[in-house]
């Protein structure tokens, strides 16, 4: 697996120490079972962190044994005493301000967000395979994270329940780290404020806001990799009235303008703030517990313009509105595979040389915002060309970064990953390029 052993996500290795096993670790203090596991935690260096783990167990529950544990599974009047200790005890860790009722709630949109990551990848990633990775009714019900606990060490679980159980509380604390994070950055706010600054900033003046030129780009792709050969850019009324033939596509634009060197010029716009299920995944794609480390690209904006003219006015444009907000602003970690015509260099796992864009970070009015600029050309490669299409990249980044494979591990899902994400891949590109 990529994740490093020195983060929670070796919790869900079912290959290492922390594994879920098809039988509950015995609560006698020896066993077989416990003496493979202090074996196999020795050889790959983990005690330390058994140690703390077993800590926050006890510390959680309110117990001083494995034993305990088994004893609170049952006493269900304990059990409700122990999880109102343990919201308190969550709450202040996540630095949940309100009172019970709120702190329980706060906690249950974690559980909310946990449960989305698989909905998601259920609906999309792995949508032809949803059947195989369905969650047990019972995991999927529960928000406490005191009740989920106790089924990891619950034997009348079945190994899969358990697993989820475990997964969903890792989940639920990437959830609650990246709600932190927010709070502390106020990015609602902010999110708001980039709005304000380019419906005020950058748009043309007097333009109602929300008000969009439908347009569409008919295109003609190669029947080797599927780019984009050329295209045709139609109105609304025309595009309505085109029949395609095979290899070609009808991308429907709906554009802004914006006003630079004594003309109005037209972009597309799409304006984003990422949902909280994709900030985890991209904690799990990246190894990292870290948000502020791992999710950079909170607010993001893409844009699409008819050439690389209206590209350069474009960003000279953004620099010059923000001087008109009363701001500096400052363009960091610039990545231009468009205007310069070098291979893409992103680190990314399961992203392509072949991919042409302008990427950069724009710093003004205490954001720091995601810019991605592309032509028409671009674009149109972007959504459809063989092995930079954003639909087959997304398949290829949750397989290529062992994402798929952590969350869903073959001796409990009975998956060949490697087969799915051939098959995956083969079904959007037949949907990608068909009519």
């Amino acid at each position: 697996m990529p994740h490093s052993p020195d983060t929670m996500f070796s919790l869900l290795d079912q290959h290492g120490a922390f594994a879920t096993l098809a039988e509950p670790m015995p609560d006698r203090t020896f066993s077989a079972a416990g003496r493979s596991m202090v074996k196999l935690l020795q050889k790959n260096n983990e005690l330390t962190k058994f140690r703390v783990l077993r800590n926050q167990v006890f510390e959680l529950l309110d117990v001083r044994s494995f034993a305990e544990i088994k004893e609170l599974i049952d006493d269900e009047e304990r059990r409700h005493l122990v999880s109102r200790r343990a919201y308190g005890l969550i709450g202040n860790m996540f630095g949940i301000h309100g009172n019970e009722r709120e702190i329980v709630a706060t906690v249950a949109s974690y559980s909310r967000t946990a449960d989305s990551v698989i909905r998601y990848l259920k609906s999309k990633v792995l949508n032809r395979y949803a059947s195989h990775i369905e969650m047990t009714n019972e995991v999927d019900a529960l928000s406490s994270p005191v009740d989920l606990l106790l089924i990891v060490f619950d034997d009348s679980y079945h190994q899969k329940a358990r697993f989820e159980a475990k997964r969903k509380l890792l989940l639920m604390n990437l959830a609650g780290s990246i709600d932190q994070r927010e709070r502390e950055t106020d990015i609602e706010a902010k999110f708001a404020d980039f709005l304000h600054f380019l419906n005020r900033h950058v748009w043309l003046p007097g333009t109602k806001i929300g008000d969009l030129e439908l347009v569409y780009l008919h295109s003609r792709h190669h029947a080797a990799d599927f780019s984009c050969l050329d295209y045709q850019l139609l109105s609304r009324d025309q595009g309505e009235k085109v029949r395609l033939q095979p290899g070609e596509k009808l991308t429907l634009l709906k554009r802004r303008r914006f006003k630079a060197q004594g003309r109005e010029i037209p972009i597309y716009v799409s304006i984003r703030k990422k949902a909280p299920e994709t900030k985890v995944l991209k904690l799990l794609r990246k190894g990292e517990e870290n948000p502020a480390v791992a999710v950079d690209d909170e607010l993001g904006l893409m844009g699409v313009l008819d050439n690389l003219t209206d590209v350069k006015l474009f960003q000279s444009h953004l620099t010059k509105s923000a001087i008109a907000a009363h701001s500096f602003m400052v363009l960091e970690d610039i990545s231009d595979s468009l205007t310069s015509g070098v291979d893409y260099r992103n680190k990314n796992i399961g992203s392509s040389v072949g991919t042409r864009m302008l990427k950069f970070f724009a710093r003004m009015g205490g954001m720091r915002v995601e810019f991605i600029v592309h032509t028409n050309k671009s674009y149109l490669d972007y959504m459809y060309k063989r092995d930079v299409a954003h639909d087959e990249y997304e398949v290829k980044r949750i397989f290529d970064s062992g994402t798929a494979e952590l969350l869903f591990p073959a001796d409990i899902y009975f998956l060949d990953m490697k087969k799915a994400r051939d098959h995956q891949i083969a079904w959007y590109r037949a949907k990608i390029e068909g009519a």
